[in-house]
């Protein structure tokens, strides 16, 4: 139990601290969010941007005091988040175009793979007789890429409001303390209770005391961390045939709203990475919803997805199958729906 509150506690207080520092240092290097800047730049004053220092911050001290709870593996994802981080804040600092943000994201990823973190799924038909290790490999590695990358750029698109990438951050993280613990991975526990803890301190500042935005720099950092977790995460005493879809449920709210996302600026032949407001949570505005509740509808789904992906590993492999397909042909239908509603863009037009 140490293991799991002592991190927890530590992790907010340090977050709590550090924030008004993390703000200073924002307005100091001019890291500041100008209202009109671009079409979905709604708030009403210049606000600092200064949520991936915090995290950075954050993390760098519970290092320092835990060197004991740091393995190889940890290591290499901390790396790669750090990466990641500073290509984040070279794009709050200057507004970068995608590709450059994607340059830093493959050589987070790369790092990862390179150290051995990656998905090994398909050797699982290498091993079978399926596939040569060779393709089974360059398969591994293109799932390890998509995942990273999707995840990644997933948390950062949906950051549309304030207090829903922490929120997520916060949900993601109790559930993967939960399924690391039960898959007797004390660790990535840890460090999930790290996380957990900083995502905390991050929606305090960033949405009860709305001193800060999370930025780019906060929000692809959470992103590429819970989806090194999902890598990490190892349920050997469970159902090898279900249990990969824990993590992929564990994010199937930031999943969701990419997919929304993509296929509206598809249909409607616009830019993928340009800054509109058709998120879910704009369309939830859009239908009538105020903020508060559309921010409320969000982190409520990601609850009862996390709680449905928890209970899988209790289930036989048939029965969590069927909830996952079920869970994605309900998010369909869904996402259908909300793709026929007008975006907050297309009301204003």
């Amino acid at each position: 139990m140490n293991s799991l509150f002592s991190p927890f506690i530590i992790s907010i207080l340090v977050s709590l601290v550090l924030g008004y520092p993390a703000m200073l240092l924002a307005k100091s290097l001019n890291i500041i969010d100008i209202p009109a800047s671009a079409p979905h730049k709604i708030h009403r004053h210049p606000t600092p941007l200064a949520g991936g220092i915090l995290m950075m911050a954050a993390l760098a001290v519970m290092a320092a005091f835990f060197r004991s709870w740091l393995n190889r593996e940890v290591l290499v994802v901390l790396t790669g988040a750090f990466v990641v981080f500073l290509f984040g804040l070279w794009d709050d600092l200057q507004g970068l175009s995608a590709g450059p943000k994607l340059i830093g994201q493959f050589i987070a990823a790369a790092i990862l793979i390179s150290s051995g973190v990656q998905v090994y799924f398909a050797t699982i038909f290498s091993t079978a007789g399926y596939i040569s290790p060779f393709v089974a490999q360059l398969l591994n590695i293109v799932i390890t890429l998509f995942w990273l990358l999707g995840i990644t750029n997933a948390l950062n698109m949906i950051d549309s409001m304030d207090g829903i990438v922490a929120g997520l951050g916060i949900i993601a993280s109790i559930f993967f303390v939960g399924a690391t613990q039960v898959a007797n991975q004390p660790v990535l526990t840890f460090w999930s209770a790290v996380l957990l803890g900083i995502s905390a301190g991050l929606y305090f500042w960033n949405n009860l005391a709305g001193k800060f935005f999370l930025g780019d720099s906060g929000a692809q950092t959470i992103g590429f961390l819970l989806a090194s977790f999902g890598i990490l995460y190892n349920p050997l005493n469970r159902n090898p045939e279900s249990s990969w879809i824990v993590p992929i449920m564990l994010l199937g709210v930031p999943i969701f709203d990419t997919s929304l996302v993509v296929l509206s600026r598809f249909r409607r032949s616009q830019p993928v990475g340009s800054g509109r407001r058709d998120h879910t949570y704009h369309r939830l505005i859009a239908l009538g919803m105020s903020p508060r509740y559309a921010v409320l509808i969000v982190h409520l789904a990601a609850l009862i997805i996390n709680c449905l992906a928890f209970l899988t590993l209790y289930f036989p492999a048939w029965l969590a199958l069927t909830f996952f397909f079920s869970t994605i042909i309900c998010g369909l239908v869904v996402l259908l729906w909300l793709e026929r509603k007008p975006s907050l863009d297309e009301q204003s037009d």
